[in-house]
């Protein structure tokens, strides 16, 4: 606030304050004037001003994806039991197994999958029984083999995946993609997260802005909910009409517009301010996005039943009206942290998404959507091939289940301009770590970017005098798996 502002006196200046605006004002005209004659002035203040922050922008290079949908398996799905077949599980099963890796924590001896993989589509990928409703679209997907993290912890892995950074506070991958291209759409929020039964490990955290404007954060929707007005928190009116909120609106915008123009445009405040201006705007459009029960039955009964199966089908829909990024997390109640019963807990998993998945690409496929929208499968680390221990502490003892794996695990992308039908990397023998073609974190995000238009190393924004990135000083593009 200026040292000289004297609450609400608006019209009063003292001598000082007018030398200093009268000052800077000469010096601004005389910079105008140079950067004219350069032809490097930029658009007028007023031209820049009506533009909203989430309007659409075009990238830096010619795109192959202009959305994306995140299906989020919180808590490390295995990829022995899923996407990566390991027949030298079933061979030792029950022996100890060469010690390949360093391990956090000890783990027993092979620990053969209790699943069935089996080829399919004219590509011959194998995939276990688990997911055979996505398989069936295997000649869309390219599974990704070798990817590996950092720790086998959680909290820093789910960091790492959704932020690009296990211990600073950085925006998510979503924030970025949002700060780069906008939303097709003013009024739903471009970037919106759906975790059923409340937030995740780490909450919030996972769909941070950190540092980026606040408007580019995530939007939080607790999907188990059915009831618009339970979806979204005080999304109807019932005091006011809608021409007289508008008006209180736009007063409420001219007096808190004035408040932060004296205070240097404060980044909270500006976040708080297009908060309100976007929760009016979702009066008219949100409750239309979020109802299922305007899809055709057909189409209802191909995502299935259940919670998985309805946010699915809404994720599509707001894809359809124009939401840039889409994160949908599952897990609800019982994460893919299988360190016991292994198949019961997956099996039961995935029965609740393998069909809304598989509907989904069917879904864009048919509605054209599909080239330009990429999907991304996975979780935060893999499992273990061995069983767990008892000693090891996190398990009841059981000793049917696997350890967190961050050195090798699976994750694929369908649509969006990648390699449809195609594996890319492979584990070792037992897939306990990636080995060949092997794809960091770091590696996935520059990827995803470089799909949606942007060089990952030139894509910066500036906070506390530095270019940051959201693959700071790492990671590089995998071409192998780009179309």
């Amino acid at each position: 606030m200026p040292a000289h502002y004297f609450g609400n006196e608006v019209g009063t200046l003292t001598r000082r304050e007018a030398l200093r605006r009268a000052g800077t004002g000469f010096g601004a005209l005389a910079l105008s004037a140079l950067f004219a004659e350069e032809g490097l002035l930029a658009p007028s203040a007023r031209a820049a001003e009506s533009l909203t922050p989430l309007a659409p922008r075009a990238p830096q290079f010619a795109p192959k994806a202009k959305r994306v949908i995140h299906l989020f398996m919180n808590g490390g799905p295995s990829h022995v039991d899923t996407f990566d077949p390991k027949p030298a599980l079933t061979k030792q099963a029950g022996k100890a197994l060469p010690s390949l890796l360093p391990t956090e924590r000890k783990t027993g001896a092979a620990f053969a999958s209790p699943f069935k993989f089996r080829k399919y589509g004219q590509s011959g990928i194998e995939v276990s029984d688990l997911f055979a409703q996505t398989a069936e679209c295997i000649d869309d997907i390219c599974v990704i083999r070798s990817m590996h993290a950092d720790v086998p912890n959680h909290e820093p892995s789910l960091m790492l995946m959704n932020c690009g950074d296990a211990r600073q506070a950085r925006p998510s991958v979503g924030s970025w993609v949002l700060y780069g291209l906008g939303s097709e759409n003013q009024n739903l929020p471009g970037y919106l997260v759906m975790c059923p039964g409340g937030y995740p490990i780490a909450e919030s955290q996972n769909w941070q802005a950190a540092f980026l404007p606040g408007v580019f954060q995530g939007t939080y929707i607790d999907s188990q909910h059915t009831d618009i007005e339970k979806l979204i928190r005080h999304i109807k009116n019932r005091h006011v009409s809608h021409h007289a909120q508008h008006a209180q609106l736009e007063l409420l915008q001219e007096l808190n517009r004035e408040h932060m123009e004296r205070r240097q445009r404060e980044a909270d405040l500006e976040a708080r301010i297009q908060s309100f201006e976007l929760a009016f705007r979702m009066q008219t459009e949100a409750g239309d996005a979020f109802d299922v029960s305007q899809e055709p039955e057909s189409i209802r009964k191909m995502y299935g039943p259940g919670v998985q199966a309805r946010q699915t089908l809404i994720a599509r829909r707001l894809l359809e009206r124009g939401v840039r990024y889409v994160q949908l997390w599952h897990g609800e109640g019982q994460p893919w942290d299988s360190h016991d019963d292994i198949a019961v807990l997956h099996a039961n998993l995935a029965k609740q998404c393998d069909q809304p998945i598989a509907a989904l690409l069917k879904d864009l496929k048919q509605r054209g959507m599909l080239d330009d929208t990429l999907v991304i499968w996975g979780g935060e680390f893999g499992r273990t091939p061995t069983v767990e221990l008892p000693t090891a502490g996190a398990n009841q003892g059981k000793m049917n289940g696997r350890d967190h794996n961050h050195y090798g695990f699976t994750m694929w992308m369908a649509g969006g301009g990648v390699k449809g039908g195609h594996v890319h990397g492979a584990t070792d023998e037992f897939g306990f770590q990636a080995v060949e073609n092997k794809v960091h974190v770091h590696d996935l995000h520059a990827t995803i970017l470089r799909l949606l238009g942007f060089d990952h190393e030139t894509f910066t924004y500036r906070y506390a005098g530095r270019d940051f990135r959201l693959t700071d000083v790492h990671g590089k593009v995998i071409n192998d798996i780009i179309a």
